[in-house]
């Protein structure tokens, strides 16, 4: 049992622990503790960062137009809508909505094949633009507009699958030539646009008018004429508007907004147009002569009029009647002298109006 301690063993580990609990002996130094590095420095965690946002990015549908052009376009076409819609309810004598729904990027193959075939599918030339815009009008409108043109009125019904007849096209041209006329409107701070419907489709796939691939935007409205809904889409390709994006921003086109006019404004105004050269010319008499006599006329001849010597002369300014003056001399010169303004007369169209139904009563 040589694993098993004798009694006089256990005491003097016993002894030995208490001793060293006790500390060393009277008399004795301990040992100083060998002296520890201070751990190196750290080095100072830089701020956090705050998690910015990734947006994914479709290389098939990247967005080459910037979000103030799309901005600007939303806003032109919102004043569009409105307008068009009030024209084209006094076209149809009936109450027509018409409400921007979006302005999105998207391929041209996109936004083809998301329409229906057969449709109304209008290419329109739009000078100085390069290439062509499309005006699509679904079926599910267009027919409705149709049968409201002819007399009939605007209950639902189901659009027939089927192109567009010679008659049919005459009586859409008349929507196709307002929306245009509003369009050119809208477009006028911008660019001045010559637009005209080059031909019309039914199957909007046969029409290539760019690449697949290439972005164009599509601008869309819903229609809304009694119980019947329907889409028109405006779609116009990225080439078209690349040379004018300069133009396409809120600040070029916006009207300005109506504000008191300040002193200085006015000061600065008047000194830019004080010395704009204008045309003045003074009206001496009327007469008539012979052509003989014109012939025969020598320096120094006299020609009677009827008019009084005393009868004061038109002084026209820009070709418009402004003030009366004299005739005389200054310094040497002939010269005129300004003798009263001319007042304007206005005619009050309803005043005319009123005479005349007055008149046949």
């Amino acid at each position: 049992m040589g694993d098993v301690l004798s009694q006089a063993e256990v005491e003097s580990l016993l002894n030995e622990a208490k001793a060293a609990q006790a500390g060393p002996p009277a008399g004795v130094e301990a040992a100083a503790p060998e002296p520890v590095a201070p751990p190196p420095p750290t080095a100072k965690a830089p701020p956090m960062r705050p998690r910015e946002k990734i947006t994914p990015y479709d290389f098939k549908r990247p967005e080459r137009v910037g979000k103030e052009q799309m901005r600007a376009l939303q806003t032109m076409h919102e004043g569009f809508g409105r307008n068009f819609g009030a024209g084209l309810s006094a076209l149809l004598r009936s109450i027509v909505e018409v409400k921007l729904t979006s302005v999105d990027q998207l391929t041209y193959s996109e936004f083809v094949f998301s329409l229906e075939n057969p449709t109304c599918f209008n290419l329109i030339t739009a000078k100085p633009l390069e290439g062509q815009l499309i005006l699509d009008i679904n079926p599910s409108l267009l027919f409705p507009i149709i049968d409201r043109l002819l007399g009939g009125g605007s209950t639902p019904t189901p659009p027939a699958r089927r192109p567009l007849t010679e008659i049919e096209l005459r009586l859409v041209r008349r929507i196709t030539d307002l929306f245009l006329q509003e369009m050119r409107r809208a477009w006028e701070n911008v660019l001045d646009l010559e637009l005209s419907v080059d031909r019309v489709e039914s199957n909007p796939q046969l029409v290539q008018i760019v690449p697949p691939n290439e972005v164009v935007v599509l601008i869309s409205f819903e229609l809304t004429l009694g119980n019947v809904r329907g889409m028109m889409n405006l779609c116009i390709p990225f080439n078209s508007i690349e040379r004018i994006g300069n133009k396409l921003s809120a600040n070029s086109w916006v009207a300005i907004s109506k504000r008191p006019v300040s002193a200085e404004s006015l000061q600065r105004l008047s000194d830019q147009v004080g010395n704009a050269p204008v045309e003045l010319i003074v009206d001496l008499a009327d007469t008539t002569i012979s052509t003989a006599d014109l012939l025969g006329l020598r320096v120094g001849d006299i020609v009677t009029t009827e008019k009084d010597i005393r009868a004061p002369l038109v002084l026209c300014v820009e070709g418009r009647p402004k003030f009366l003056t004299a005739i005389g001399a200054f310094k040497g010169r002939k010269a005129i002298r300004v003798v009263d303004a001319i007042e304007e007369q206005h005619v009050s169209i309803g005043e005319e109006i009123t005479t005349a139904v007055s008149e046949e009563a």
